[in-house]
């Protein structure tokens, strides 16, 4: 029986790829089969679930097939330890393969205790009452209340983008804090992509990946934030990858936050774009000058503060950049007023946020910074983001990153972010490595001097 059982495995290969067999069909082994009754034996109860819903009936096929009438006429499937899953017909087989994932699952005790812990926090001031909605921003709002709202995933993936500090992360945590709300029984992990891929590397790590698949798929809502940091990780894409269609075949709801469309987003494997683009895509816009308005208001209002209606409008026409950098510009205002003693108006508050009015006044953006120097340079912006170490295409990307980190207030995670998904510690290398450059070699000095003076004008 045992090369029947080989051929089989290298049936199911073939039939489901490289990726679904040493997922989900690999570990699989063939325990026993004795009076027309084979057994089989997975690791995990949540493997055993899988399996007996989307390959049983093939399996069983294929075990006929290969034994003729001397085959089994029932398989039943245990979790190597002892938990069996119950006789299995081969026509139930086919019936558990073929049967549409249930929207939501049956209570397993309580679970919540490991999803809770992978989870990040929740920010309680990221309500969906406490979000001002805007034109800018009232699509991507309605989508998110419509996810939150729903037993059963209206549309999957809800995929929200759009530039730093407009909203993403606020309407992550509401979708959260509703669904938590109404109902305390459904199983969310809602964290960043960064935290996914470092729990991820850890299971690999420990040789604890099937646990690690058994808590990732089997939640009610996945919420990842940030996705555009695994760019460049194959591993984490194939892992996220998988887990994304898991959840979805389940009826799942997956909710997903990035700077740019899924189709704009570079070092991402051309398959999981197209998943990421398979539901519902709402971006979120610049903030207009009536939004900002709104937002300084009600902000104002939970302060407590009497601030005079001239000097919000006056924020809110110059500081146009991203709502976190408006908020914290009326918290530096009414800070210097309690802490001083001084009244608020105009004068104080240009006074107060001088340097930042300037840096609005002309605003760089990592992107500008890439695209001048890819073209001072000679190379393609898509080196800017790519994995290529020749020194031909490092050391203008060095320069850019030396150059974001000068002009921009972006901290150093977010300008890793922005280069092909690289860490903190690259960009500061990236920042020493000029800075001796520049002092050694005049000429490339002078090159990269040029180069500021063309982004600052």
């Amino acid at each position: 029986m045992s090369a029947d059982w080989q051929q089989v495995r290298d049936k199911l290969r073939a039939e489901f790829g490289a990726a679904a067999f040493k997922s989900w069909l690999a570990p699989i082994e063939l325990d026993s089969f004795a009076d027309a009754r084979a057994v089989i034996s997975v690791p995990t109860r949540f493997m055993r679930d899988w399996v007996a819903r989307h390959y049983l009936g093939r399996i069983t096929q294929l075990l006929r097939d290969g034994t003729g009438d001397s085959g089994p006429r029932t398989v039943e499937i245990i979790v190597r330890g002892g938990v069996a899953s119950g006789p299995v017909s081969a026509q139930e087989g086919f019936a558990a393969a073929s049967a549409p994932a249930p929207t939501r699952n049956a209570p397993r005790g309580n679970p919540r205790r490991s999803h809770e812990d992978v989870s990040a926090p929740l920010d309680p001031r990221f309500t969906f009452d406490n979000f001002i909605v805007g034109k800018s921003n009232e699509f991507a709002y309605a989508a998110a209340r419509r996810v939150a709202e729903a037993q059963t995933a209206p549309f999957n993936p809800l995929f929200l983008y759009g530039g730093v500090g407009l909203g993403k992360t606020h309407l992550m945590h509401a979708i959260a804090w509703h669904i938590h709300k109404a109902d305390p029984n459904r199983r969310v992990i809602s964290l960043s992509a960064e935290k996914f891929m470092y729990q991820f590397i850890r299971a690999l790590r420990f040789q604890d990946t099937m646990a690690f698949k058994e808590q990732f798929r089997s939640v009610d809502v996945l919420m990842i934030d940030d996705v555009q940091f695994i760019s460049g990780r194959e591993t984490t894409q194939e892992e996220f990858f998988h887990t994304f269609n898991a959840l979805v075949d389940q009826n799942r709801q997956v909710v997903i936050s990035a700077d740019k469309s899924p189709s704009d987003l570079e070092g991402m494997e051309e398959r999981l774009r197209s998943r990421l683009g398979w539901g519902l895509v709402a971006d979120i816009h610049q903030t207009d000058y009536e939004l900002r308005l709104s937002i300084l208001q009600s902000k104002a209002e939970k302060l407590g503060s009497q601030i005079p209606p001239k000097v919000l409008e006056f924020l809110a026409h110059k500081i146009t950049s991203n709502v976190r950098e408006l908020e914290g510009a009326l918290n530096r205002v009414v800070a210097h007023s309690t802490l001083v003693g001084r009244d608020i108006s105009l004068e104080v508050t240009q006074e107060v946020l001088h340097d930042l009015l300037r840096a609005n006044d002309r605003r760089v953006t990592i992107e500008e910074i890439q695209k001048r120097v890819a073209e001072h340079f000679n190379v393609r912006i898509a080196d800017m983001h790519s994995a290529r170490r020749a020194r031909a295409v490092a050391r203008p990307r060095q320069v850019a990153m030396y150059l974001a980190k000068q002009l921009t207030s972006r901290s150093l995670p977010e300008i890793g972010r922005k280069f092909g998904g690289r860490d903190h510690t690259t960009v500061m290398h990236a920042v020493r490595k000029v800075e001796e450059l520049r002092s050694a070699d005049s000429s490339f000095s002078e090159d990269v001097e040029l180069l500021r003076r063309m982004l600052e004008t």
